[in-house]
């Protein structure tokens, strides 16, 4: 049974068909536990939750459990990933921004999380921009936990299928425009690298 959660709700920008979940004063995570799971990942030192649209606003819920919760129900995908909070500070954040009005991950300061992550909507509005009503929502649940192997519990929707189905790279992204033959694509390519320190 589940003990009563701390929880938090708030709109997150996604950009690039991502969000983050930073630390604010180191990696939380190395991109040898990137998971090709279709939700989530490890990669600069972030982790990033891969959204169905492009860019637009998505509803991200928080909850802290001292302990591991039951999965919730009713979500499409749900996928777990390890983290190590230097910091004490796990935090929600716009792409490449600051972070958005959430509590921290981090529910008992500095050290090791498990956090699961559950998707919906993510079929509704695949690579749209600028998307004017919330299609997709995001439940992040968070428990102090040793590291263990990136896990996919669910996989139902359709846009997870599909980024399952690319080459397991860190530039993974459905995206009519991610070609670097286009201004997207060029674009998205200089923030992953930039991400990861690669200034050439």
């Amino acid at each position: 049974m589940n003990e009563s959660a701390r929880t938090g709700t708030a709109p997150v920008d996604a950009q690039y068909h991502h969000f983050q979940i930073t630390d604010p004063q180191g990696p939380l995570a190395g991109d040898l536990d990137s998971a090709h799971n279709g939700l989530v990942s490890a990669s600069g030192g972030a982790i990033e939750v891969t959204t169905g649209i492009h860019t637009g606003s998505v509803r991200v819920t928080v909850e802290l459990h001292s302990q591991r919760p039951d999965v919730a129900a009713d979500w499409e995908e749900i996928a777990e990933i390890s983290c190590h909070s230097p910091s004490g500070e796990v935090l929600v954040t716009h792409f490449m921004d600051d972070p958005a009005d959430l509590p921290s991950l981090a529910s008992q300061g500095p050290g090791p999380y498990r956090l699961r992550v559950h998707a919906r909507g993510r079929d509704r509005a695949v690579d749209q921009t600028l998307v004017d009503d919330v299609v997709e929502s995001y439940l992040i649940q968070s428990w102090p936990a040793a590291h263990q192997d990136a896990l996919l519990v669910k996989a139902t929707d359709a846009y997870g299928a599909q980024v399952r189905a690319q080459p397991a790279d860190d530039t993974i992204v459905i995206d009519h425009e991610d070609s670097l033959d286009t201004q997207t694509g060029r674009e998205r390519d200089i923030l992953r690298r930039a991400e990861r320190g690669d200034y050439s």
